[in-house]
């Protein structure tokens, strides 16, 4: 006799198999090869809409870098002209007392 779990089995079995074949003429039918090239399309859409983006907010964080080296540069240029005239003004404050100590 044959048992109920090979029934079971062999009925799973050809279901699959029906189930396989329906959604293979499903899915190779024309109206979803229409469904398929429409979905792709929305995603290529929704890419260059993206890309986009990604494009503007490289060009805006580029501007904030190029702005950020000019402020760098000029506050090291400041920074190095208040060195010089520091230096400047001690040389003078020496001179003042070599000449001060040298009339004395």
């Amino acid at each position: 006799m044959i048992s109920e779990s090979l029934i079971k089995k062999t009925a799973l079995f050809v279901g699959g198999v029906i189930f396989g074949t329906a959604g293979l003429t499903i899915l190779s039918s024309k109206d979803a090869k229409k469904v398929y090239t429409e979905s792709t399309a929305a995603v290529l859409r929704a890419k260059e809409c993206v890309m986009t983006g990604v494009t503007s907010i490289r060009e805006t964080a580029g501007d904030i870098l190029a702005e950020a080296k000019d402020i760098n540069e000029k506050r090291a240029e400041e920074a190095a002209a208040n060195v010089v005239d520091d230096a400047a003004e001690t040389v003078d404050d020496l001179s003042d007392e070599a000449e001060g100590e040298a009339e004395a």
